[in-house]
């Protein structure tokens, strides 16, 4: 905007000059009456020449600086994920649960045996007692000795079926501690990573790399993260007996695309699946498992430009970012005053002026709701380039409509003209034939068969990059001729 506030400014006093020369001219006489034909093409001491009122389309636009760059930047890191040696250990804890269960339900069944044993045995024993101590025949030693008989088989009895409860017990621990390490396990299983601790980076690409679908963004310990296309975040890793989801869909559908899958498509993950996995890795050189460990594959909208790398090749692996991207669509940011949010809209036409002075069609994709602080700048002073100095800013982005245009430019500084208004037939002519009036408003000086006389004109749009505005007034039509300084 400082473009256009110089300009104006510009045309401001221009038209404080004029209007001291018309305020003289006002006082002796009627500004709208016709003057006696001259010779000259003005009466004053300024030069002149004459320009023509003319019918044609006129555009509104706002000048502002920018900056050339590639749309949505992002980041990718390496995620969070279950190292293999644990995933053995989650691993080994459901196998001794299984172990352990296996165990006490063997108990169960052994005891119960033993306690069906001790209850036949109790049952034998209180017969033969009833028989031995019943009537008047009873054998008194018999009898005692039947009876301490009984009273050892029910204490055994007894026992044993205290430790039937025992093993039961011990069987609902044993599957509540197994139900909860196959619970561990799936979780570890879910997130398994394919590095574990001491893994360094193997490859890292350099800054202005374009990586495309099935190419490695980087490799950890020889093993490589492949770009896949997708709009979501791999969350879990990809292996067999995993629930059927979005994530497996776009998997599938990426196989598909690269040939290893043909036809493959679904949110389940088959056994077409694991061998296309397996083509998949074996291409690169890595163990066919089968399966994709939680990294080990990165989900983009399309091809991907690197910016920065975080690590050096040789660095422990560890959670959090490796490298910088955008796409590889140009885009161009605008960082406008926020005073001017209402003046642009996304669809306003606009021309790019690039360093090496070439233009450019553009449009505007998007513009941005929340206004932003200035950053200060080193040295001082600091603000925005566009609007008030030190004023809050907003994001506009510039699609490009032709991206070939830019050439191989990662960034650069660039001049956009907004197109905010236009209309397609306006009686136009130059900025700089407008006369202020003493009582206010505008008029130009119009010359007809060296005639002069001022014609009151109301404006309407201004084209700042050509210096022309839009009029209309009673006696204004196309092809007459105006009065215009010098240039």
């Amino acid at each position: 905007m400082g473009v256009v506030r110089a300009r104006r400014n510009a045309l401001a006093s221009l038209l404080v000059v004029l209007a001291a020369v018309v305020v003289v001219v006002l006082v002796a006489s009627d500004p709208l009456a016709s003057s006696a034909p001259s010779s000259d093409v003005a009466d004053n001491a300024t030069p002149t020449s004459l320009a023509r009122v003319s019918m044609r389309a006129l555009s509104s636009q706002t000048q502002v600086n920018a900056t050339l760059g590639y749309a949505h930047a992002s980041s990718i890191r390496v995620p969070a994920g279950t190292a293999p040696s644990s995933l053995r250990q989650a691993e080994q804890a459901v196998a001794g649960g299984e172990g352990m269960l296996q165990s006490a339900r063997a108990a169960l069944a052994g005891d119960g045996e033993t306690l069906a044993g001790l209850q036949a045995a109790l049952t034998a024993a209180r017969e033969q007692e009833s028989v031995d101590c019943a009537g008047d025949g009873a054998v008194e030693s018999a009898c005692a000795s039947d009876a301490q008989r009984v009273a050892s088989d029910t204490q055994a009895s007894d026992a044993g079926a205290s430790k039937l409860d025992d093993d039961r017990a011990s069987i609902a621990s044993g599957e509540k501690a197994l139900a909860s390490a196959d619970e561990a396990a799936v979780a570890a299983r879910s997130t398994a990573a394919t590095y574990g601790p001491g893994a360094t980076f193997t490859m890292l690409p350099a800054v202005g790399r374009v990586i495309v679908r099935g190419q490695s963004l980087y490799e950890i310990a020889g093993q490589p993260v492949l770009l896949l296309y997708g709009s979501l975040v791999a969350s879990r890793a990809f292996l067999r007996g995993m629930a059927p989801g979005r994530d497996v869909a776009a998997l599938n559908a990426n196989l598909d695309a690269l040939g290893f899958g043909p036809g493959l498509n679904g949110e389940r993950f088959s056994a077409a699946t694991e061998a296309a996995i397996r083509a998949l890795q074996s291409s690169h050189g890595a163990a066919a498992t089968g399966a994709l460990g939680l990294g080990s594959v990165v989900f983009e909208p399309g091809p991907v430009r690197v910016t920065s790398v975080t690590p050096e090749v040789g660095a422990s692996v560890a959670p959090g970012p490796v490298l910088g991207i955008t796409s590889t669509r140009p885009q161009v940011t605008i960082a406008l005053s926020a005073a001017q949010q209402s003046s642009v809209e996304v669809g306003d036409q606009v021309s790019i002026t690039l360093p090496d002075e070439q233009t450019t069609p553009g449009v505007v994709s998007s513009v941005g709701t929340v206004a932003k602080a200035p950053t200060s700048r080193e040295g001082g002073g600091g603000g925005p380039e566009n609007g008030e100095e030190g004023g809050p800013t907003i994001e506009v982005d510039v699609r490009p409509s032709e991206p070939q245009a830019i050439g191989h430019l990662d960034e650069a500084p660039v001049a956009v003209s907004i197109t905010t208004a236009s209309v397609q037939r306006a009686l136009v002519v130059p900025v700089d034939s407008l006369l202020a009036l003493a009582g206010g408003g505008y008029a130009i000086e119009v010359v007809e068969a060296r005639v002069h006389r001022l014609e009151a004109v109301a404006l309407g749009l201004f084209d700042d990059a050509e210096g022309l505005v839009q009029v209309s007034g009673r006696e204004v039509r196309a092809g007459q001729r105006v009065v215009v300084p010098e240039s």
